[in-house]
């Protein structure tokens, strides 16, 4: 395993992270169906990983990601605090709040956190996370009071990352990107306001999605393939640790493949929509046009029930603006000269006649 250098926080993290979702036990929301580890199963698939070479683990605040911040911890006590970099975060966006979260965290951990983000954030509580009183704000007095070394932003959104990239207070961001969402990640590796900043890459095998149609080595050499500092990848078993984990990336596998050997590949299965989730498009009615169609993507690269739910809740309503949208301003945006409305029109097509 190698390393790279985290932004200028001076921390050396492993190329490979480890992402605590499939660690965790009991009925949790992002809790994956296949996985529900015991705790001396999950540290010792935490413990197999470290002796891999990696160095990052990433968790989130209880109840969330349910008891992912006690494992943590005892794995921390277990290997050596000082050989470790942990990552946590917590989905609240008022300081008090954050505050408090933090607190909860590094007690659940029995330590501090290296890094600290606040999770999720969007446009609609973008300016309370950045405004005064504000998460950021929180976790900058919790660097001073030496809870959290570290603050970052971990977003979905472009916009969002990039306004976090231009913030002193925030050392590190976490975005997501991978072989097919590779959008956000062109954008930020022609933007040099990020090599400023360490980064964290997730989705990288899109919720589980994308080792069916390519292998581990190329979606990780893929999102390698950018400026980042640590791709962070879901581990539940040791056999995923080894494959994550367990090669040379400096040797390479294989050429990283571009977008359109991408959709040759998914062309095999289904007729995909050719959008890299670059979010340059912006609806005048608030439709996240970038969101609908990965869901689509998403139903037919195998989650089904669970895309076509996230798509009814609003594709009737979105397919209804585009056919009186007289502009199509979206389409002036788009870089890859997709016709917006038709495929919107093809997606609510496809949850009508599915549902």
């Amino acid at each position: 395993m190698y390393s790279r250098m985290l932004g200028k926080t001076g921390l050396r993290v492993s190329e490979i992270g480890f992402g605590t979702i499939p660690i965790l036990k009991g009925s949790v929301p992002v809790l994956p169906d296949y996985y529900n580890l015991e705790e001396e199963e999950a540290l010792s698939v935490m413990e197999h990983a470290f002796r891999l070479g990696c160095n990052l683990y990433d968790t989130a605040i209880v109840p969330e990601y349910g008891d992912a911040e006690p494992k943590v911890g005892k794995f921390a006590r277990r290997v050596g605090r000082e050989r470790l970099i942990l990552s946590d975060k917590a989905r609240f966006y008022d300081g008090n709040e954050m505050y408090q979260a933090v607190q909860t965290s590094c007690g659940h951990l029995g330590t501090y956190a290296d890094l600290y983000f606040v999770h999720q954030v969007d446009e609609e509580h973008e300016d309370i996370v950045f405004g005064p009183g504000g998460a950021l704000d929180a976790l900058t007095e919790l660097k001073a009071e030496g809870l959290v070394r570290f603050a970052g932003i971990a977003s979905h959104y472009y916009d969002t990352l990039l306004r976090g990239a231009k913030d002193s207070r925030v050392d590190v961001l976490q975005g997501s990107g991978n072989v097919l969402e590779r959008g956000m990640l062109d954008r930020i590796r022609e933007e040099p306001l990020f090599l400023e900043k360490g980064f964290l890459v997730n989705k990288v095998y899109a919720a589980g999605i994308l080792p069916s149609f390519f292998s581990v080595s190329t979606l990780l050499q893929t999102v390698l393939s950018y400026p980042v500092s640590c791709v962070l990848v879901g581990i539940g078993t040791k056999e995923q640790a080894k494959a994550a984990m367990g090669w040379d990336t400096r040797k390479g596998q294989g050429k990283v493949p571009s977008f359109e050997e991408v959709l040759s590949v998914l062309e095999k299965d289904y007729e995909p929509i050719p959008c890299d989730r670059c979010q340059r498009c912006r609806c005048p009615y608030g439709t996240e046009i970038h969101t609908v169609f990965r869901q689509y993507q998403y139903y037919f690269l195998g989650k089904e029930y669970w895309a076509l739910r996230k798509l009814d809740l609003g594709i009737e309503e979105s397919a209804g603006h585009c056919r009186k949208c007289p502009k199509a301003v979206c389409m002036e945006a788009c870089p890859r000269g997709i016709r917006i409305p038709d495929e919107i029109e093809r997606v609510w097509r496809l949850v009508r006649e599915r549902l």
